[in-house]
């Protein structure tokens, strides 16, 4: 469909000024709602994603009635709402609550020989269940069952947290709740088959922060990829290692190290204790954190202080309806996260830019745009002022499905001042296109410290030590 015909394909209002192509999710499917409730015939469709422990979390909306001439923009409403949930929530089952053309459509789409075939691996993996897609009633829909836990905040005794991503991992060493020591590591984990080698590479590290501290008590760990309950589900991490090699000594690396170390140790997936860092920093509740880091990290800590147990892989979670957007290299889909909201999204851009990248990791290459950002070059600034459009439409479609009063936005891509012309550029998009959400939503962002660093400390926090 053209995009004059489509409802999701408008072009906003706040055009990137190196993607003239971007059609953001927020303002496509905030014109889709609109016009179904101004025809006065919308049918209401719930989307039920169950997870583990029978917990369900359960999404309404409204489209238009099936075989309208907007069938193609409901496929893709609804397909696109359905990849959001997942990776925010998490689940092995789908139920789709409404017309039943519309659930064969989804069941197709989410299969093994489906486009999202990556999408219904992978939480076949973390959740040990087949993949499923359902059809009920809308009035027959699942009721929610919810679940949330308290998370870290540990101060106490000598403490390492480490933050794993994927061009470096980053240490702190934590006496009574101050950093005395802090470093990060360069390494290219995604390329190494023996998970060994991993192993050793982490260790060495826990070691040299030791080395900081008169003793360890606690050591906590966050990680790119699903961690439950200290064993690593899934990871882009370990993308070399092969299935056999990973189930025997990947995923229980954290379990290796407890045991080697013999002190509390607790790892939690990187969104998590972004939030958690964002909590601590802020010393408040309802944030949203977000890491630009070698991927996207996002987490969320709801308005009482707790973890819902939800995946928050906002990585891999749409923010753009565009059928040209860059297509991510491990799911195959486009317009996803990571390509909007980390090193890869400066990647991506430079080309646009004019920029010629050295070889090298991601981190070298965003260094040496962030150097001609220091320099002057304005081709450096569009860069920074690109990604930050992308966070304002991105920051309403999160509103949309997260209740938050606060957003954090830290990670390696944030430093200096292109951290600056992206935070600018996300409250001028919504002041522009969402103004009820400027005085709902407050925009932070840590020290320059805190920026590179926090996330390490808060994961410092994660164990608690045994009296």
């Amino acid at each position: 469909m053209p995009d004059s015909e489509s409802l999701l394909l408008g072009k906003p209002l706040v055009v990137p000024p190196l993607d003239q192509d971007f059609r953001p999710i927020s303002t496509g499917s905030r014109n889709y709602l609109k016009a179904v409730r101004a025809s006065g015939s919308g049918t209401p469709v719930a989307i039920a994603i169950e997870r583990n422990d029978g917990l369900t979390a359960v999404h309404s909306t409204e489209i238009f009635p099936p075989l309208s001439a907007h069938q193609p923009d409901t496929n893709a409403f609804i397909e696109r709402l359905v990849k959001f949930l997942l990776w925010q929530i998490g689940g092995w089952k789908v139920t789709i609550c409404g017309p039943k053309d519309l659930a064969d459509h989804i069941a197709a789409v989410y299969s093994k020989t489906g486009a999202r075939a990556f999408d219904v691996n992978l939480m076949e993996t973390v959740y040990e269940k087949p993949f499923t897609v359902a059809h009920a009633p809308f009035s027959h829909a699942p009721v929610a069952k919810e679940a949330a836990v308290s998370v870290g905040g540990h101060l106490d005794g000598c403490r390492i947290g480490f933050d794993l991503g994927a061009s470096d991992y980053k240490l702190s060493a934590v006496k009574d709740g101050e950093p005395i020591f802090t470093t990060e590591i360069p390494w290219d984990p995604k390329i190494e088959s023996d998970p060994d080698w991993h192993y050793q590479k982490i260790n060495e590290g826990l070691k040299l922060a030791a080395s900081k501290l008169p003793r360890v008590d606690a050591i906590g760990g966050s990680s790119a990829g699903i961690i439950v309950d200290n064993r690593i589900r899934a990871a882009s991490l370990f993308r070399a290692v092969a299935p056999k090699d990973f189930t025997e000594r990947g995923t229980n690396i954290f379990l290796r190290l407890q045991k080697e170390w013999g002190v509390p140790f607790e790892t939690a997936n990187d969104g998590d204790v972004t939030a958690l860092a964002g909590a601590m920093s802020l010393k408040a509740t309802g944030v949203l954190g977000i890491a630009m880091g070698s991927s996207e990290a996002a987490g969320f800590l709801d308005n009482d202080g707790r973890i819902r147990g939800w995946l928050n892989e906002l990585a891999f979670a749409p923010v753009d309806y565009s059928e040209t957007a860059a297509m991510d290299e491990w799911s195959r889909d486009r317009g996803v996260g990571a390509l909007y909201f980390s090193q890869q999204a400066v990647v991506k851009l430079a080309p646009a830019a004019g920029i010629a990248l050295p070889e090298g990791h991601m981190a070298e290459q965003l260094r040496h745009v962030q150097d001609l950002h220091k320099a002057g070059d304005e081709r450096a600034v569009k860069i920074f002022e690109t990604i930050g459009v992308y966070l304002g439409y991105a920051l309403a479609q999160y509103a949309d499905m997260y209740d938050f009063r606060h957003v954090l936005v830290l990670g390696r891509v944030t430093s200096g001042a292109g951290g600056d012309l992206i935070l600018a550029g996300a409250r001028k998009v919504l002041a522009t296109e969402f103004p009820d959400l400027v005085d709902r939503i407050a925009i932070h962002t840590p020290d320059e410290k805190n920026k590179r660093h926090g996330q390490a400390v808060a994961a410092a926090s994660l164990p608690k030590i045994l009296k």
